[in-house]
Order: structure tokens, then sequence, then C-alpha cells
């Protein structure tokens, strides 16, 4: 019987076919008249051949087209043509169009599933048709794996979908059995933040799943919060269509995260210009003082989340007026009579509130919304929980007002987090667990840079860690994705872990070409279609803007033969939600990381029955009460989700037990007395 796919490729265009000389590395591909004048670099093409008595679809991409005319070749044609200009006889009529096709992916007919994978192992004879890829012949072929398909985009210049697949990395039907490194690099505007986005998005339909976003610059964690508007012309509600999924959003900022280490505090305290104001300048000796300060604090049972009272502080005061104390970092007599005398004449109360506290209120638990970073990483490590959450920990400068905080507290922060994330992985590994977690690392070329400053001790450690976590934390289940604006100045050994690379416009020059060229593994005809990326911002609207992407490794069940593929993804919200079937949330909205995702159940969006376990109303309305005065004073937490509670228990007179737990949830997640 005639296999179903042979029915829809015979209604495909043919576009040529296979030329003198080819490989089974590269087809040379003849040109028919009828496609000379189509677009062809970029499309994806198709051609059928019988291997060991059994029928082969071979799918690729033509990556070059050239054009050659023998006669105009020719030197006394060319003296012609320079006096005739075209020759009617030859010029056009003996023109052939060759063209160059890599192919990435071989379906055998039959299996159970109808087509399974094979490889080319042998080259087709001369002759033989090739035809355009469409949507539908894709779907023919990709059925068997139909509900792992994820779209980021369409074929390179064409418009068939190109499907991709993002599997879990636990074992299963969908999973990888293993964690993947990837990375997505490019010019700042290629389009790499939103690529990621939508990768966010294609992990997040696993609900065992753990997603972190270490977000220095606060972009990922402004779209868990669409209602307050988007900076981009691109505004994915990430937030939003998570919820619709299952996954719940939370959003920790420097405000609300809490610093839990002594050993962070000597850091950060190094730093802050509390020593400097003493006259102890960076070094041995102020190291030397934050370590004594911080054992005698503790000796003396101060707790780290008391360290921003008054008494903590006039403690700290009294350490360091102890001589016994100078003498650990201050050996000699002069040094400490100049220190004692700077003690003296500085005003404590000016110290407490400008130097003190800003430092010490990022171990304070009792801040609004406080949770510590190793509470926020227990939180998303549980693997006993039906839907796993996705946590975006804002690190940005404009969320610490009132704080102390710069660059190198960022890196101690982002250290603190990392060092925990791999002591899980690690005692998850001994537990015989898979972590089932993708990180995602915004800015990673500024966090692993391949050149620091010797003395930047922070930023090394940062960078340590990472190249650490890189080598050994697949086998935990543990995967990373690495976002960044360079190739060449991200750190080699991060690089060589990666098995998933996503390549955006602006790599094609000096370096970072070169940098590219060394990762491809050639300088043939991928490159070159690599470098015929246009810059998006060079269009002429932003509704025409085209983000090109190159990528390599497991990522499409049409490159598991390890050759790259091109994509121009989605530049609009509508065309990414159609055509992977997603909806966006019914409640979403600012600050909505604090609620629980009850949008699609009918008692949280005013079903018309409620179940006999209804609570009382004076209890419900005590719970909304509490927590509408409490927001009356924080302007930042959304109340819509509180207020149509409220409208419910007025029509209805109770509500279920469910919508009481989440009210509760509010309340302790909040703190809220």
């Amino acid at each position: 019987m005639k296999p179903e796919l042979d029915a829809i490729v015979d209604r495909t265009e043919r576009l040529g076919v296979i030329g003198s000389p080819s490989s089974t590395s590269e087809l040379a591909l003849d040109v028919l008249g009828g496609a000379v004048a189509r677009k062809l670099v970029g499309e994806l093409a198709l051609f059928r051949f019988v291997q060991d008595n059994a029928p082969h679809y071979a799918l690729g991409q033509i990556t070059e087209v050239q054009l050659r005319n023998v006669w105009h070749e020719d030197p006394t044609m060319r003296s012609l043509i320079r006096q005739r200009g075209r020759v009617d006889a030859v010029s056009e009529r003996q023109d052939t169009h060759l063209g160059k096709m890599i192919i990435s992916a071989v379906f055998q007919a039959g299996g159970p599933a109808g087509y399974e994978p094979s490889i080319l192992g042998t080259v087709p004879s001369t002759g033989t048709p090739i035809h355009i890829v469409t949507d539908e012949v894709l779907d023919e072929v990709l059925r068997p794996y139909r509900e792992q398909i994820f779209y980021l985009g369409h074929v390179y210049g064409s418009k068939p979908r190109l499907p991709l697949w993002f599997k879990h990395f636990d074992t299963g039907p969908d999973g990888a059995g293993e964690a993947y490194h990837l990375g997505i690099f490019g010019k700042t505007g290629s389009g790499k933040s939103v690529l990621a986005k939508m990768i966010l998005l294609a992990y997040a339909r696993y609900p065992k799943m753990g997603l972190l976003v270490i977000d220095p610059q606060g972009e990922f964690a402004q779209d868990m919060r669409p209602a307050r508007g988007a900076r981009s012309e691109f505004a994915l509600p990430v937030g939003d269509i998570a919820r619709k999924l299952g996954k719940q959003p939370i959003v920790l900022t420097v405000r609300n995260l809490v610093l839990d280490r002594w050993e962070l505090f000597e850091q950060i305290l190094f730093e802050s210009p509390f020593f400097e104001q003493l006259t102890v300048p960076k070094g041995e000796n102020r190291e030397l003082a934050c370590g004594r300060l911080a054992d005698q604090l503790k000796r003396s049972n101060v707790k780290l989340k008391d360290l921003h009272k008054r008494e903590s502080f006039d403690k700290a005061w009294e350490i360091l007026s102890d001589e016994r104390n100078q003498r650990i970092f201050y050996r000699t007599q002069n040094s400490r009579e100049r220190f004692n005398a700077t003690l003296e004449e500085s005003d404590p109360n000016e110290f407490y509130s400008d130097y003190w506290a800003p430092v010490a209120t990022l171990f304070r638990e009792d801040r609004e919304g406080a949770m510590s970073i190793s509470s926020a990483l227990s939180d998303l490590l549980r693997t006993n929980v039906d839907n796993r959450p996705i946590l975006v920990i804002d690190l940005s400068r404009e969320q610490a007002h009132g704080l102390f905080w710069n660059d190198k507290i960022q890196s101690l922060v982002i250290k603190r987090l990392l060092d925990g994330l791999s002591q899980s992985a690690e005692h998850f590994y001994k537990e015989g667990e898979s972590l089932n977690t993708l990180v995602v690392i915004d800015e990673a070329h500024r966090l692993a840079p391949r050149e620091l400053p010797r003395e930047d001790d922070a930023a090394r450690g940062v960078r340590s860690v990472l190249i650490d976590a890189a080598r050994t934390t697949r086998k935990y289940g543990l995967g990373w994705l690495f976002i960044s604006q360079t190739l060449s100045s991200l750190h080699s050994e991060i690089l060589q872990q990666l098995r998933i690379f996503f390549f955006g416009f602006g790599l094609g020059l000096g370096q970072e070409f070169q940098s590219l060229r060394q990762l491809v593994g050639s300088s043939g005809t991928a490159l070159d279609l690599y470098q015929l990326f246009r810059d998006p911002h060079s269009a002429f609207d932003i509704a025409t803007r085209q983000y090109s992407f190159m990528t390599i490794g497991p990522v499409s069940p049409l490159s598991f033969s390890g050759s790259p593929l091109f994509l121009n993804a989605f530049n609009t919200v509508e065309a990414f939600l159609e055509a992977n079937a997603l909806a966006l949330g019914e409640t979403g909205g600012a600050g909505s990381d604090a609620i629980p995702n009850l949008s699609d159940s009918s008692e949280a969006a005013g079903g018309s029955a409620f179940p006999p376990d209804a609570e009382p109303e004076d209890e419900a309305q005590d719970l909304i009460d509490r927590i509408l005065k409490w927001a009356e004073l924080h302007p930042e937490f959304d109340r819509s989700f509180v207020e149509s509670m409220q409208q419910q228990l007025e029509a209805r007179g109770s509500l279920t037990e469910k919508q009481l737990g989440a009210l509760r949830n509010i309340i302790t997640k909040w703190h809220i007395m």
C-alpha cells in the first residue's frame, strides 16, 4: 500500500532534482526552470529514495544557490557580451541554477509509529525529484511525536513552522532522561530574550519540572506581571500563559529576598562604605575587621535576622571600640589610635541609618513578603508536588531602594543561589531522584566571562560556581540556559558543556565569527547562510522585523544528524499562541505571583453552584477584610483576586474551602497580621 506521505508529497511543488557531484553530507540540486524565480535559500526540501528495500524520506535545508552559464564564461563570448550586452541565443536560455542542500533528517516508512529515524547511507541517483516541504508534510512524518512538538517560529525565509521539542529532564515518554544545557547568543535587539521566554513556556508544560530564572536586569520579572506594562514591542505575557498551564509564577525581588549566611554579611560589609568611613581601607585589615565583628556578634547571640535592630548595631559599635578586637585587625598602636579617634568623632546615629541599616536590612526576615534563599530554593525544588512553580529572582538595582546594593553584592547573592542549587542537586542525586529543573541565567557574559580583574573575588566566585555546575549538574537533572550577547567573551568551559545552541543576529564578524566557526565545526554553506541574517532593527517598521536564528543540537526531530537548522522566530504573540495551542489565563495581573492559580476552577470563576463544604460567611469576611486593610498600605499588591472573592461572598453568602485556603495562603505568604 502506498504510504500516506507519498500522496502528500505528490501534491507539493517540485523544486529540482539531485545533481552531481553529491555526497551523503551535501547534495547538489539542479533547479527546475519553473522554480528559478522563487526564493530557494533557506527552504526546507524533501526527496524520496529506496534504501535496503524500504521507502525513505530525506529532509534538509537549501543553503546556497549558484548560477552557471558556460557560454558566458567563454572568453570569445565575453568579448561579444561586452560590446552588445545580452546575447539572446545564450543569455538566460543557457543558464543553470545549482543549489546545495544539507540533509538534517531521514525517515524510514514502517515501524509501530509509521515512520522511524534512519540515516542517509547512500546517495540517490541523479534526477531524483526534490520537493518543497509544507506543514502538511511535516505533520504527517512527525505524527507519532505530535504531542511533544513545540514551535518557536517558521523555517528561515519560508512558510512551514519549524518543529522543535523541549523535553523535561526526567525519564518517561516526554523525558530526555538527563538534563541539557542550552545557550542563546546574539546582539542586543536580536530577539534572544523573547526566544528564551518562549523556551521557558515550552518547559512550563511539564507539571513536575521546576523553573528558576536568575534575572539581573528585571526583564523576566516584568513579564510575569504583564498588566504593569511591557517595555518591548513583543510583550509576551509569560505569567498569564504559565498560570493557564498550571505553573504558578513567584517573583522574588531584592526587597523580599532574605540573605541567610554570616559569610554573606562579612562579604557585603566589606564592600560597603561602613569601614571606609572608619578609615579602614580595603584589604587585609578590613577583611580581618569584618570577620572579627561577625564572629563576636555570633558569640553575643545576635541573630542575622536581628542585625537591623538598633541594639545589634550598638553591640557592633561596642565590639569595635574594644581594644582586644582592634588588635586583631590593627597591629600598631598608631593605627589603633587613629581608628579610635574616628570612632569617637563619628555620630552613631548617622552610621546606623546611613551605613549599617542598608546592609543589615538585607538579612531582615520581617519584611513584607520576605523569603530566605533557603526557603525559596526548597519550595522550588520539592519534587513531591503536583505542579512545581516558576521562580524568578529579580536582582535589578531598581528594586533595591533603601538597601545597599551594587554589582558586587549582586554577584555575592547569585553565588549563594548557585551554591544552594548545586548542593540540593547533589543531595537529590544521592537520594536517587532527578532534580528535573532548568535554571535560566540572563546576562551570562557578565557572570562568567573569560577575563576578570584579579582583585574581583566576588565575580570570580560566581564564574567558578557556574563553570563547575555546567560540568557536573547534568547527571543530577539540573540544566542551564545561558543568555549572552557574545560568544567570544563567555568562558570556553561553559561553551563546551552546552548541547543546544541558538545563534541570533550579530555574530558574523571578527572574534564572534571565529568563535561561531569553532562551535559549528565548519566554514561551509551553513555559516554562509547565517551571515545572510539581517539586523531586525533595519526593518521599516516593528511588524516586519525578522528575528532569525541558527540552531544546532538535539532540539528538533528534523536535526538528529546534528546539522544546523535555521528559523525565523514568531514576531507576534498571537502567532506564537496559535501555533502551540496556548491560551491566556483569565486572572492575570500585576503582582499575582502571590495568588494561587484558580483561573480554571469553577469556584474561582464564579460557578453556578458551591459544594456543601462552603465555610461560614464571618470567617471569609474576616480574611478578606484583613487582606484589603493591609493592601491599602502596600500598593504593589494586586487586589483583584481578593476583590473578586468579596463580590462572590456578597452574591453567594459563602466561599468554598479551596477559596478560603487561597486567602489563608495570601495571609501566610505576605505575613499579614
